[in-house]
């Protein structure tokens, strides 16, 4: 199968300028592509997660969130770390949307931002949280494992890519973009492995795109 596009810098302002043009919810959008962008979160994840595990009471974002591991395709809890600017105003300005429209607000304007912290960070263009659907794989132990995935928003992501006309770019190229980027800057393998959630190296491979230069230079400094 053809691996999801790696980002470059311009294709990457480009498709959050196309996005905030185009589309019909674009503070939603822009969040979910920069959460996968910057975090390396899967879409599955980004539909599950809570706006309680994103936010300190105090209404403040963590720079540091655990990902549970009921809602990981691996069962696997990890951290991620959103601290990237465009993500924090991604979320700054999402938050304020949902805060207008009222959409899921609490009793208590003091906490969470008057938002209630069980629901759903991003929600649907009505203001629901998005439907998973179960679907299994075979791991690498060749059993069968049930895993949670959205449909919906995976489709979506994917035709926010290829509106802003961005080739090979699916709901995947978020993570792969993390990845390389992270790899290209000199990363180590076993930290993105852990940033990605996966639990062998070789898992990481498919996310990866190492350029000839890269590899040029990787020759040239064997010792």
């Amino acid at each position: 199968m053809p691996q999801a596009a790696v980002l470059k810098q311009g294709q990457y302002r480009h498709l959050l300028r196309v996005t905030k043009a185009t589309s019909r919810n674009p503070e939603r959008d822009i969040l979910v592509l920069t959460l996968g962008i910057h975090t390396g979160m899967r879409v599955s994840e980004i539909a599950q997660i809570e706006v309680g595990d994103l936010l300190f009471p105090s209404g403040a974002i963590r720079s540091e969130v655990s990902l549970r591991a009921s809602i990981t395709k691996g069962l696997r809890q990890r951290c991620i770390y959103p601290t990237n600017h465009d993500l924090i105003a991604a979320i700054d300005g999402y938050l304020a949307l949902r805060v207008s429209r009222r959409w899921r607000m609490s009793d208590d304007p003091k906490r969470y931002r008057g938002l209630r912290p069980d629901s759903a960070l991003v929600l649907t263009f009505k203001g629901y949280r998005y439907s998973m659907n179960t679907k299994r794989r075979i791991n690498q132990a060749g059993q069968q494992v049930d895993y949670a995935a959205c449909d919906a928003l995976q489709a979506h992501v994917t035709k926010l890519y290829q509106d802003a006309g961005i080739k090979g770019g699916t709901s995947h190229s978020g993570r792969r973009t993390m990845a390389s980027r992270l790899l290209a800057n000199g990363v180590e393998l076993s930290t993105v492995q852990l940033m990605l959630g996966h639990a062998e190296l070789d898992h990481v491979d498919p996310y990866l795109e190492v350029s000839p230069a890269q590899l040029r230079q990787a020759f040239a400094e064997v010792l």
